[in-house]
């Protein structure tokens, strides 16, 4: 009898071990990575010739030309390519900047219908700022790369930079040359070239992106006012006639992991919020959701709809990690 039930327990121990061991595997299978785009750098489309020229108020300015780009180099594609592949090998969700260029084309008419009081309030995007706003992804990975000739070898000399697609704050880099050879296509001599630095360079994302999970994502807010308002950021409100800027202070405090933000200017006709740490995710309908600047704006911008302050106003974004609330009107 005693031999029986030692089996019997011997038995749920075992079971008890391989149902944990499955709940490990399977929550290291599910970890969250952040999601990647990777982009010719600004440097590497000058160099090449893959630039638009534009007139701001005297000067002339070069930005890069990412559609014509990718339809006229073929290097490019396999360079994007490869670094892809090495990545997705390793688990990253991607985004292809190719078909986020096609994607922001089909917006482009929306774009252009801006309203001139819009336009007034100093909304314009750089390209990577729009790419950011379709792509949606957590890292852009920005990539710029040389081919090195001497006599019949060849090799490719690298730049890895990892930024926070809302901050544009570098968190991780790579750079080297790959050894010379007379025979490898550009692929193979990129693939050898990047290889030994790829998995020091994830681990320096990934540590970016558990801070992310732990701190929150840094993103800036703005508050202005429309000129015809009769009210400003210094008027009373409520009961305890608290000032309006305050009162955006105290939902910030609330609404923000571990309370984190930095009012860096207020006035009465202004407020510039930085370093505002909003969750990676929030719950609606029971299941989890991706948050970004301007959901988190929105519920601030709803806050202040609501009673007893009754403000009409209006969001305006500019790429992923900055949001303008406009205070007195649509």
């Amino acid at each position: 009898m005693g031999f029986n039930t030692n089996k019997l327990i011997m038995r749920k121990i075992l079971l008890l071990l391989l149902t944990s061991i499955l709940f490990v595997n399977t929550s290291f299978s599910q970890a969250k990575k952040p999601t990647i785009m990777i982009v010719p750098s600004d440097n590497w489309c000058i160099i090449n010739g893959f630039v638009m020229e534009f007139d701001n108020q005297g000067t002339k300015v070069k930005i890069p030309n990412y559609k014509k780009a990718f339809q006229e180099s073929t290097e490019l594609l396999l360079v994007i390519s490869t670094i892809n592949g090495l990545m997705a090998e390793r688990g990253f969700p991607l985004k292809n900047m190719e078909s986020a260029i096609k994607t922001l084309e089909a917006n482009s008419a929306e774009e252009s219908m801006l309203s001139s009081k819009e336009a007034s309030m100093g909304v314009s995007e750089s390209p990577i700022d729009k790419l950011k706003k379709v792509a949606k992804a957590d890292i852009i990975m920005q990539l710029t790369w040389t081919i090195n000739r001497t006599g019949p070898e060849k090799s490719i000399t690298f730049i890895l930079q990892g930024l926070d697609a809302y901050t544009d704050k570098q968190i991780a880099t790579a750079t080297g040359t790959g050894d010379p050879s007379s025979a490898a296509e550009l692929p193979v001599l990129l693939k050898e070239a990047v290889l030994s630095h790829i998995d020091n360079f994830n681990a320096s994302l990934m540590s970016h992106f558990d801070d992310l999970f732990t701190n929150g994502r840094e993103v800036t807010i703005r508050i202005k006012k429309w000129d015809d308002w009769e009210n400003d950021l210094e008027t009373e409100y409520g009961k305890d006639d608290y000032e309006l800027g305050e009162i955006i202070e105290d939902w910030l405090a609330d609404n923000t992991v571990k309370g984190r933000y930095n009012t860096t200017d207020a006035t009465e006709n202004m407020m510039l919020f930085e370093q505002v740490r909003i969750p990676l995710y929030y719950e609606r309908n029971g299941k989890q959701r991706a948050m970004d600047t301007r959901r988190f704006a929105k519920q601030l911008s709803a806050y202040l709809k609501n009673k007893p302050y009754l403000i009409i106003n209006k969001v305006m974004t500019k790429g992923l990690g900055e949001a303008t609330i406009i205070l007195g009107g649509k």
